[in-house]
C-alpha cells in the first residue's frame, strides 16, 4: 500500500513482525532506553497506574507481542461468556439476532439484507424475531422509518396472525401503537406519545416482574402491561406488525443501542471482550498520534494529533503495524466500528479546527490503507460510512442543527481523503447507501423539539391569495399590529434560514469533492465514477415510475437536485475562469447532438420523434447529411429485433429477474426501496449499448475507405476519454451539427451533469414542489376558519355563554394549529421555496429553453430531443409562477419577460410541430399554451414573439378540429375573446352568485384579458382564403353539434335517475362528462360569437360560396340551443333545479348569453343586406320559435309588434336581471333585436304562401326543393346538398358522384318540359 502522506511504501504482508533473523536490526532502530520509554508511552494501560521506569520490564519490539497479549487479555470469564453467546440463561435461540425470514412471518413483506429493515408490502403484515426470551430483563429498539400504522411489542410462538390481526390483537401478544397512541392486548386503551419518523422506540420486558414498557427517544412512556403469562413454555419474541409501504429497522444488539437501559440487557450480546481490546488499540493508537521520537535529542516530545506526521521512522512503522495487526480484525465489525472508531474520529472532529480535523482524519485513513488489508479497509470504510449515514439521517432536529452538521463535517474529512472517497463513490455511496440522503434535510415534524418556538417566537400568516400571480391577489391594507408581526416573524424565519444554509453548504462541499476531476494520479477520476454511478441512478428511478417501492424519494431529489446545481455552476463557472472560450454557466444549454449520438444513455426514455430506434431508421440520411453519423444497418437491425423480443418478453419471466431483496410471503422476489438497500437495477435500453455508429469526424471530408467506426459505450464502459474526448475525438459531443459552434461550452462531463439535474425534476421534484404547497394551503383554510370564528364571536350575543365558550374553544384550536404551521411554514420556505431555490429552477427553465432553442434549429433532428426537455420548461415555469408565492415572484427573477417570450414562443411553434408525435407532450403543450394566454403578463409575451411566429400559431389554431384534440384549441381561442363577447366579462359564474353570493369557495376564474392583436390575425386568416373559414367553421358547427346533443342525451338519463321511486345515485364521471359537454358547448358557441364580430362576411356575404350555407346551419344549431334551454318546465330547467354537486356551471345563463351574442351580432350590428339575409333564414328555419328569443327578456309570449315590453316576470329567467354583467347598451341590443324579428315574423307569416308535400326537400322537409344533382338527377334544397357535399361527394339516393349541382325552380322546369313537348 502507498502511503501519500509519508512519500514510501509498507506492506502488512511483507514485514515481518517477529523474524529472529531481523532482532539486532529491529532493536537497534533507536537507543535501547528511547524505545523502552516510547514503547511503554505508547502501550500503557488506560486502566492501571504507570508503573516506574526502574521496576518495568525492558520493552523492545522482540518482547512487545507478549506485552500486547497482556495488555489485550480479556478476564476469562468473559471471554468464556462471549464465546458461548446463545446459551445466556433466560434466552433461546441463535446469538445473532435477525427477523425470522423463514417461518416467522405473515403476509408478504420485504426485508433488508441485514435481515434487521423490513418494509410492509401487504395489508397487516408481521414477522417476529430469530430469538426469544423467558427470564430476565432484556431490551431492543426499533428505528421508526415512516410514522404510519404500526404495533411494535412482543409476541409468543403461538400467536397466530393474519392480514387483519397482528401483534397486540391475539392473547399473550403486546404491542405500542405510536400512530394511534395506544397499546394493544385483545383490547386496546390510550398509551404512550406519537411517534415520528427518526424516533427510537425501546421496548422493554421484565421476566422477572412480569411487566412490559416501552420507551420514545429515551423517555420512558411507563408500564404499558403487567402480569404477563411466564413458566413453562411461555417464550417471548420480538415481533411487529405493519401496514402496507411502513418500514422499520430493528436493533436487537449488533450496534450500540442508542439509548440504553440501566438493568436491561440487548437481545444481542455485545461484544465485550472485542471491545476492550478495541477501546485498548484506540488508546495505543492516540498515543502514537500524541507523541514523537526526538532521537538526537533522546527523548519524547508531547504533541498535538493535528501536527503528527508520518514521516518515514521505523520505530513508528513498526509500532503501527504491531498495533493494526491486532486492530485491523476488529474494524470489520459493525458494533466496534460505531462505538469506537466513529466515536474517536467525532472526537477529532470537535476537539481542533476544521482544518486540523480533517488533517488528523486524513492521517488515520492513510493509516488504515497502509497497515491493513484492502479487504479490511474497504469493511471498515464501508460500515463506518452506514453508521454515518444512519446517524444523520434519523438525528432529531435541534434549533441549530448541530447533530447534522457534525455528521456531514466528518462525511467530509473522509471523502477528502482521495483514496476513501474514490473507494465509497464507486462501491458504497450510490450501491449501499444511497448518497442522496446526505444531500436532504428533513422537515421536523415536532415543532416544539426542533427549537422553533425559540427561533420563531412571533407567528403571522399572509391572507389567501391567489398562486396565479400578482394580478389576482387581493389587496387588504395591514394594520400596525400585523405590519410588526410580519416583520418579527421575518426576522425569525432569515435566523432559520441562516441556520439551514450552513447545512447546505457543507452537502454542496460534499458534492464538490464527489466532483473534482483533477485527482486522476492514482486511476480515474471522482468526477466520472460518480457520472457512472449518477447514470445508473437516473436509470433507476427513470425504469421503475410507478413502482413507489423503488423509487428514491421525491423529498431526497428536491433536496440533491439544488445541491447538484450549485456544486455544476461552481464547477462550470470555474472552467470559464480558465477557458475565454467557453461561456457562463448563465448560458448553459446541452448541445443537440448529445440527444442523437449515442454517447449519452436516456434509457426507454420517449423521444420527441417516438422511438429511437424509429428515428435512427427514419432519419439515418438526415444524420450523415447534418451530422457526419453513419448508422451501421446490421447492428440497427439487431437492436430493433433485441428491442421487440424484450417488449414481448411475457410479465412472469420479467418478473423472475434476480433481485436482492427478499420477499416473504409470495413466489415472486419483489424489490426494496432503494434508499434502504442496495438498488436492483431495471434492464438497460439494449439498442442504446449494442447499436454502434459509425462516425465521420467533421474537421475534413473522408472517403468510404476513410470513415472511422466508433463503439456507443454503456456507462460503465466509458472512460475519460470517451466524455471528455481528445485530440481527434470530440468525446461526448461527435456528431457537432452546422448550426452549433466549434468552440466547447464547458467540460463535457459538466454538460452530462445538467442533462441528469434536468432529468432529475421530471422524475419527481416538480410533483414533491407542487405537493409542498399543501403546507401553505394548510395555513390558508385555518386562517379563514380563525377569521371566521373572531366574526362569529363578534356578533354573538353575550348572554349565549354556552356558544361563546364553544367560539372561544374554536378560535383557541385554531391559533394554535395555526401558530405550528406557520413555523412549519418557515421551515418549508426556507428548505424548499427559497429565493435561491427559485433562482435555482429558473436557471433549469432557462437551460431548457436555449436547448430546445439549438435543437429547433438542427430541424429534424430535434425529433431526438428527449420528450422532458419540453416537459421541464413547461412544469419548471408552472412551478415559479405558482408554487414559490406569495413570499417570492417570478416577476422578480432577472430578465423575466425575455424569458416568458422565450417560452411563449416555444410553445407557440410546437404545440403544433409535425416533428413531435407523442400524444402526452402534445397535450402537455396545448394545455401550457391554453394557461399561457389566461393572463396578462404571460399573454402579453405571446403578443410580443416575431410576427411571423404569431401567425403560424394562429393558423393552426384555426385547423379543422376533426383528427386532432379540438377542446384545447377552442379553449385558447375562447380565452382569447374572453372580455370582447356578449356578457362575457365575469371573472365567477354569475348565476352561482346570485344563488350562494355569501359563498367564498365559489370556483373563480381568470380575469379577462383578451387580444385584439390575435384577434386581428385571426381575422386576417379567416379572410386569406376560399378554404381556411370553411373547413374551420364547418369543423366547429359539427362539434357543437355533438357536444350539445351528447349533453342533452345524459341529461335525460339524469332526470330519469332522479324520478325513480328508489333512491339512486347519479355517477360522478358521468355528472362531470356532462358538465364538460356543457362548457364545451357554451365554448364552441363563443368562439362562433367571436368569427361572426370578427369575419361578419364569412356568414353574410353570399358571393362567397359557403355562406348560405354555413349561415343556415348557424341558424339551425341556434334555434335547436334555445328551444332545448328556454322551454316552459323542459329537461333542462329541471336538472338546473336539482343543484347536483359536479354541476354548478350548468345553468340558463352561460349558454344563452353565448347564442345572444352571436344573434346580436347578425341581427343588430350586421350591415343591412346582411340583416336582412340572417333574418330571413333565422325564419326560414322550421325550428325557430319566437317565444325563445322573448324567454331571453323574461317574457312568456311575443309582444304586440309596435307596442312597449312588458316588465320581466320575476319568476323566469331574464338579461335584465344581471345588470352587473351585461351592460346598458347590450340590453338595449336585444330589446331591439326581439322587437326586429318579432316585426320580421309577422310579415313573413303573412306573405307565405303553403308548400305541397311533394314540393319539400327529401331531406330536411323544412325548405322547398331548390337543386338538382348531375348527372343522376336526384333533388334537394341548397342547404342540405351544400352541407353534404363539405363532406361526401356521393349522392344521397344512388350513391353516384355528383358532378355538378344546379339550381332548380318548379314552375320553370315545367314550361321547359312543355316546350320539349
Amino acid at each position: 500500500m502507498a502511503s501519500k502522506g509519508a512519500g514510501m511504501a509498507f506492506s502488512r504482508k511483507s514485514h515481518r513482525l517477529t523474524s529472529d533473523a531481523e532482532k539486532s536490526r529491529v532493536t537497534g532502530i533507536v537507543h535501547e532506553k528511547l524505545l523502552d520509554d516510547y514503547l511503554h508511552r505508547i502501550f500503557s494501560s488506560t486502566d492501571r497506574a504507570p508503573t516506574a521506569a526502574t521496576s518495568r520490564k525492558l520493552l523492545n519490539f522482540q518482547n512487545l507481542p507478549e506485552h500486547l497479549d497482556q495488555l489485550l487479555h480479556v478476564d476469562e470469564e468473559a471471554e468464556e461468556e462471549e464465546e458461548s453467546q446463545g446459551k445466556v440463561e433466560g434466552r433461546l435461540g441463535p446469538s445473532t439476532v435477525v427477523l425470522d425470514h423463514t417461518g416467522g412471518f405473515e403476509g408478504l413483506l420485504l426485508v433488508d439484507d441485514d435481515l434487521l429493515g423490513v418494509i410492509g408490502h401487504s395489508n397487516f403484515g408481521t414477522i417476529r424475531s430469530t430469538t426469544c426470551v423467558y427470564k430476565g430483563k432484556w431490551v431492543y429498539e426499533v428505528l421508526i422509518s415512516s410514522q404510519g400504522l404500526m404495533q411494535i411489542g412482543w409476541c409468543t410462538i403461538n400467536c397466530r396472525f393474519n392480514q387483519e390481526e397482528g401483534v397486540g390483537d391475539t392473547h399473550n401478544s403486546y404491542a405500542y401503537d405510536g400512530n394511534r397512541v395506544r397499546k394493544w392486548n385483545v383490547t386496546t386503551t390510550n398509551y404512550g406519545k406519537a411517534w415520528a419518523a427518526g424516533d427510537i422506540v425501546s421496548c422493554l420486558i421484565d421476566l422477572d416482574e412480569g411487566t412490559l414498557s416501552f420507551c420514545l427517544n429515551g423517555v420512558s412512556l411507563g408500564t404499558a402491561f403487567e402480569n404477563l403469562s411466564r413458566g413453562l413454555g411461555m417464550a417471548y419474541f420480538p415481533a411487529i406488525s405493519l401496514s402496507f409501504k411502513e418500514s422499520v429497522a430493528f436493533n436487537f444488539g449488533s450496534r450500540p443501542l442508542r439509548y440504553p437501559v440501566v438493568g436491561y440487557r440487548p437481545l444481542q450480546d455485545p461484544p465485550s471482550a472485542d471491545l476492550v481490546r478495541a477501546q485498548e488499540l484506540l488508546g495505543c493508537f492516540q498515543a502514537v498520534l500524541s507523541v514523537e521520537l526526538d532521537p538526537v535529542q533522546g527523548r519524547l516530545v508531547e504533541k498535538e494529533s493535528s501536527e503528527w506526521q508520518l514521516q518515514g521512522q521505523p520505530t513508528v512503522l513498526l509500532t503501527l503495524a504491531h498495533i493494526f495487526h491486532r486492530f485491523a480484525p476488529l474494524l470489520r465489525k459493525v458494533y466496534l466500528v460505531e462505538a469506537v472508531l466513529m466515536s474517536f474520529l467525532l472526537g477529532v472532529m470537535e476537539a481542533g479546527t476544521p482544518a486540523q480535523a480533517q488533517s488528523v482524519v486524513h492521517q488515520v485513513l492513510d493509516l488504515l490503507w497502509l497497515f491493513m488489508e484492502d479487504c479490511e479497509v474497504r469493511d471498515c470504510l464501508r460500515q463506518l460510512m452506514m453508521s454515518l449515514l444512519r446517524l444523520y439521517r434519523f438525528s432529531p432536529i435541534v434549533p441549530d442543527l448541530g447533530l447534522q452538521i457534525r455528521y456531514l463535517r466528518l462525511t467530509i474529512a473522509i471523502l477528502s481523503h482521495e483514496k476513501s472517497r474514490k473507494f465509497l463513490l464507486s462501491h458504497v455511496l450510490f450501491d449501499v447507501l444511497r448518497s442522496v440522503v446526505f444531500f436532504y434535510i428533513k422537515s421536523p415534524l415536532r415543532v416544539e423539539e426542533a427549537g422553533l418556538q425559540e427561533l420563531i417566537p412571533t407567528t403571522w400568516w399572509p391572507h389567501r391569495s391567489s398562486r396565479e400571480g400578482k394580478d389576482s391577489k387581493e389587496v387588504k391594507d395591514e394594520t400596525s399590529e400585523e405590519r410588526l408581526r410580519r416583520r418579527a416573524y421575518e426576522r425569525g424565519c432569515q435566523r432559520l434560514k441562516k441556520r439551514i444554509e450552513v447545512v447546505e453548504e457543507l452537502q454542496v462541499q460534499i458534492l464538490k469533492l464527489l466532483l473534482n476531476n483533477q485527482d486522476d494520479n492514482g486511476g480515474e477520476a471522482s468526477r466520472y465514477i460518480f457520472l457512472t454511478k449518477f447514470r445508473k441512478f437516473l436509470q433507476e428511478n427513470a425504469s421503475s415510475r410507478g413502482n413507489m417501492p423503488m423509487l428514491c424519494p421525491p423529498e431526497y431529489m428536491v433536496c440533491f437536485l439544488h445541491r447538484l446545481i450549485s456544486a455544476l455552476r461552481y464547477f462550470w463557472d470555474e472552467y470559464k475562469a480558465s477557458n475565454p472560450c467557453a461561456t457562463f454557466s448563465e448560458e448553459a444549454y446541452i448541445p443537440p447532438q448529445v440527444f442523437y449520438n449515442g454517447k449519452v444513455d436516456y434509457f426507454d426514455l420517449q423521444r420527441l420523434g417516438g422511438l429511437l430506434s424509429h428515428l435512427r431508421k427514419t432519419l439515418k440520411d438526415d444524420l450523415a447529411s447534418k451530422a457526419n453519423i453513419l448508422i451501421d444497418p446490421l447492428e440497427l437491425q439487431a437492436a430493433t429485433m433485441d428491442d421487440l423480443d424484450e417488449d414481448e418478453e411475457p410479465a412472469p419471466a420479467a418478473a423472475q429477474r434476480p433481485m436482492q431483496a427478499l420477499a416473504m410471503g409470495g413466489a415472486l422476489p419483489l424489490p426494496r426501496p432503494s434508499w434502504l438497500s442496495s438498488p436492483t437495477l431495471g434492464r438497460a435500453n439494449r439498442f442504446l449499448s449494442t447499436a454502434a455508429v459509425s462516425l465521420m469526424t467533421p474537421r475534413r471530408p473522408l472517403s468510404t475507405s476513410e470513415k472511422v467506426k466508433v463503439r456507443t459505450l454503456s456507462a460503465e464502459q466509458r472512460t475519460r476519454e470517451d466524455i471528455e474526448g481528445s485530440q481527434w475525438n470530440e468525446g461526448l459531443l461527435v456528431g457537432r451539427p452546422p448550426e452549433e459552434p466549434e468552440q466547447p461550452l464547458t467540460e463535457n462531463s459538466l454538460l452530462e451533469v445538467l442533462d441528469g439535474a434536468i432529468m432529475m425534476y421530471n422524475l419527481s421534484v416538480h410533483q414533491q414542489l407542487g405537493k409542498m404547497v399543501g403546507v401553505s394551503d394548510d395555513v390558508n383554510e385555518y386562517a379563514m376558519a380563525l377569521r371566521d370564528t373572531e366574526d362569529k364571536l363578534r356578533r354573538c350575543p353575550k348572554r349565549r355563554k354556552d356558544i361563546l365558550a364553544e367560539l372561544t374553544k374554536s378560535q383557541k384550536v385554531f391559533s394554535e394549529k395555526l401558530d405550528h404551521l406557520s413555523r412549519r411554514l418557515a421551515w418549508v420556505h426556507a428548505t424548499v421555496y427559497s429565493q435561491e431555490k427559485m433562482q435555482d429552477i429558473y436557471w433549469l427553465l432557462r437551460v431548457c429553453l436555449r436547448t430546445i432553442e439549438h435543437g429547433d434549429r438542427t430541424g429534424p433532428l430535434f425529433a431526438f430531443m428527449p420528450e422532458f426537455y419540453l416537459s421541464v420548461a413547461i412544469n419548471s415555469y408552472s412551478a415559479l409562477k405558482n408554487y414559490f408565492g406569495p413570499v417570492h415572484s417570478i416577476e422578480e427573477l432577472p430578465g423575466y419577460e425575455e424569458t416568458l417570450t422565450r417560452l411563449a414562443a416555444i410553445l407557440a411553434k410546437h404545440f403544433a410541430d409535425t416533428r413531435i408525435v407523442g400524444t402526452d407532450i402534445r397535450d402537455s403543450l396545448m394545455q401550457a399554451l391554453a394557461s399561457y394566454v389566461c393572463y396578462p403578463n404571460s399573454l402579453r409575451a405571446v403578443e410580443r414573439i416575431p410576427e411571423e411566429q404569431r401567425i403560424a400559431m394562429v393558423r393552426s389554431l384555426l385547423a379543422p378540429y376533426e383528427q386532432r384534440p379540438w377542446a384545447q384549441t377552442n379553449w385558447i381561442l375562447v380565452r382569447l375573446w374572453r372580455g370582447c363577447g356578449f356578457g362575457y366579462r365575469y371573472t365567477r359564474l354569475p348565476h352561482l352568485l346570485k344563488t350562494k353570493p355569501e359563498d367564498a369557495n365559489l370556483p373563480s376564474l381568470q380575469k379577462p384579458c383578451p387580444s385584439t392583436l390575435l384577434q386581428q390575425h385571426m381575422a386576417d386568416l379567416l379572410r386569406e382564403g376560399p378554404d381556411v373559414a370553411p373547413s374551420f367553421l364547418n369543423s366547429v358547427l359539427n362539434q357543437l353539434n355533438w357536444a350539445f346533443s351528447e349533453f342533452i342525451g345524459m341529461i335525460q338519463e339524469i332526470q330519469q335517475a332522479a324520478e325513480r321511486l328508489e333512491r339512486n345515485f347519479v355517477d360522478s364521471r358521468q355528472l362531470k362528462v356532462c358538465a364538460t359537454c356543457f362548457d364545451l358547448s357554451v365554448s364552441l358557441l363563443r368562439v362562433l360569437e367571436m368569427t361572426i364580430t370578427l369575419v361578419p362576411e364569412i356568414f353574410l356575404d353570399w358571393a362567397q360560396p359557403t355562406s348560405e350555407m354555413l349561415l343556415r346551419r348557424l341558424a339551425q344549431l341556434l334555434n335547436q340551443v334555445l328551444n332545448r334551454v328556454t322551454a316552459e318546465r323542459n329537461l333542462f330547467d329541471r336538472v338546473v333545479t336539482l343543484r347536483l354537486p359536479g354541476l354548478e356551471s350548468v345553468d340558463h345563463y352561460p349558454i344563452l348569453v353565448a347564442v345572444t351574442g352571436i344573434l346580436v351580432r347578425l341581427l343588430v350590428h350586421g350591415p343591412a343586406s346582411g340583416t336582412e339575409r340572417a333574418t330571413s333564414v333565422l325564419l326560414a328555419d322550421p325550428c325557430f320559435q319566437l317565444r325563445s328569443i322573448c324567454y331571453l327578456l323574461g317574457q312568456p309570449e311575443p309582444p304586440t309588434p309596435g307596442t312597449a315590453l312588458p316588465a320581466p316576470d320575476q319568476k323566469h329567467f331574464s338579461l335584465q336581471s344581471y345588470t352587473d354583467y351585461i351592460s346598458v347598451e347590450e340590453l338595449a341590443q336585444v330589446e331591439q333585436m326581439l322587437a326586429h324579428l318579432t316585426s320580421a315574423s309577422a310579415q313573413a307569416a303573412a306573405a307565405s304562401l303553403p308548400t305541397s308535400e311533394e314540393d319539400l326537400c327529401p331531406i330536411c322537409y323544412a325548405h322547398p326543393i331548390s337543386a338538382v344533382f348531375q348527372p343522376c338527377g336526384h333533388k334537394s334544397c341548397k342547404a342540405c346538398i351544400n352541407q353534404h357535399l363539405m363532406n361526401n361527394k356521393d349522392c344521397f339516393f344512388c350513391k353516384a358522384t355528383i358532378m355538378s349541382v344546379e339550381d332548380w325552380d318548379k314552375a320553370a322546369s315545367a314550361s321547359a318540359t312543355s316546350s320539349a313537348a
